[in-house]
């Protein structure tokens, strides 16, 4: 299932695989590559995710997820992380990935549109939702990545 995730590189960052997770149908969980963004001398800028899958879970949590530490940001890092993470949906012959945030994560948004996402809507999370239990978060915007 899981592929040499070696080639998501270009010429300013790496994503370096730092583990896989195996999926549970059971709990509604779908396969994952976990990986730390990383600078061309390999020094740890953040961490990206790639879900490999489609369910109503992954609507509202998405395909992807990232997150840059804080003295890293201002320079697309996440976007750039995206566009290489979509290459990698493409190997799995995914036909479109979904990224999501909370409406006022403006950075979010903006690495959304950077890396080409197409807004769907933004939406109330169903009261069942794990993020609205667990966190107590009511909505996301949801993004969709043609591939």
């Amino acid at each position: 299932m899981f592929i040499n995730t070696e080639f998501l590189k270009n010429n300013e960052i790496q994503l370096v695989l730092e583990k896989t997770v195996d999926g549970d149908i059971e709990r509604g969980w779908v396969p994952a590559y976990h990986f730390a963004i990383c600078n061309d001398k390999g020094t740890k800028m953040g961490v990206c995710d790639l879900r490999i899958g489609h369910n109503e879970k992954l609507y509202y949590g998405g395909n992807i997820g990232y997150n840059v530490d804080e003295k890293y940001r201002g320079h697309h890092y996440a976007g750039k992380a995206c566009l290489l993470l979509l290459e990698l949906a493409r190997k799995h012959e995914l036909d479109y990935v979904i990224i999501t945030c909370n409406p006022n994560n403006h950075a979010s948004r903006k690495t959304c549109e950077y890396a080409g996402g197409k807004l769907l809507e933004v939406v109330e999370l169903p009261e069942d939702n794990d993020m609205r239990q667990e966190s107590g978060e009511t909505e996301k915007c949801i993004f969709r990545f043609e591939l």
